[in-house]
């Protein structure tokens, strides 16, 4: 008994660490994206932990055993993961350009809402009931955030607009791995999806590059180090080790601490001001979450959800 908490001790742990690396590689992003062109940012971070995690799998058994891509997943990688991920970063990156990474990651927070929404399973009127009050509350928790800023003329809202489709991205960019996680492990959905999704930014990259400067300050490059080897690999390596161990479910209730973690990163790395309006905002987005997850009596789901199949890996 003192074996397996001491197992699920150190579980949770990494868990609780690979989300506080996550709320650093938020702000680390932000403070990036004030200096560094938006998609070089990403595509470079994508391109070097995408390889990184690569050469883990290839050569290691950490993240599990190795196994060749078969030729009929390259098209899918390369559409289904490279470029869902390429639309996603590209605007993650550039809402951190107009908001807070606190306020970002609370919106991103709301993509299991989206999902829940987003399912093609014919609910009973009582789910679809609870579905769509759970977005309703997601909804409102965005209203809150974005409120402020609606009467003002110099467009500031358009941060908190651009979050709010970046968790729709992320949702689509999920549901494209969860049908690739049907063949492949999620590790290999994850470094497979991350450089290809960096040669789809390259040559908007490159044009990014040729038009304005790229200073190459020894801080801006710590922070992206870190978010590639602490954001990318480290992070997503305790993530992996505890999907090995516990059902999906129970992992990705952890989630729901990121918006918590990148706040304390911005308010101390950048000095983003915790408000309350943020608290309450994470209580509605957290209640539509936590409503959205509740489990599905059997007389609802019926037969299995042919488009779950085993779920990948997933980080932010």
């Amino acid at each position: 008994m003192k074996t397996v908490d001491a197992h699920s001790l150190r579980l949770s742990l990494g868990l609780l660490l690979a989300v506080f690396l996550w709320g650093g590689n938020n702000a680390g992003v932000r403070f990036l994206v004030q200096h560094w062109p938006p998609v070089f940012t990403g595509s470079t971070r994508f391109l070097l932990a995408g390889l990184l995690l690569w050469a883990v799998l290839r050569r290691t058994r950490w993240l599990g055993p190795w196994e060749p891509v078969p030729r009929t997943l390259n098209a899918p990688l390369w559409w289904r993961g490279g470029f869902s991920l390429a639309a996603y970063i590209v605007v993650f990156n550039e809402a951190l350009r107009h908001t807070s990474a606190s306020h970002v990651a609370l919106l991103l927070a709301a993509s299991p809402v989206w999902a829940l929404v987003w399912e093609g399973r014919r609910p009973s009127p009582g789910q679809a009931a609870r579905s769509y009050a759970a977005a309703a509350l997601a909804l409102a928790g965005v209203a809150v955030l974005v409120a402020p800023q609606l009467g003002q003329t110099d467009w500031s809202w358009t941060g908190e607009l651009l979050g709010l489709l970046a968790s729709v991205l992320w949702t689509n960019y999920g549901r494209q791995c969860r049908w690739l996680g049907q063949h492949l492990q999620g590790a290999e959905v994850t470094a497979h999806s991350m450089w290809r999704a960096a040669v789809w930014l390259s040559p908007w990259a490159l044009a990014e590059v040729c038009t304005r400067p790229v200073p190459l300050r020894p801080d801006l490059v710590g922070v992206q180090l870190y978010c590639v080897l602490a954001g990318g690999v480290a992070a997503f390596g305790l993530w992996t080790h505890a999907l090995r161990h516990w059902e999906t479910s129970r992992v990705l209730l952890f989630n729901n601490l990121i918006p918590l973690t990148t706040m304390l990163w911005a308010a101390w790395f950048l000095g983003e001001p915790v408000t309350l309006r943020f608290f309450v905002a994470l209580a509605l987005v957290l209640s539509g979450v936590w409503l959205g997850r509740q489990p599905r009596p059997a007389i609802e789901t019926g037969a299995e959800d042919p488009n779950q199949g085993p779920r990948p890996i997933r980080g932010p």
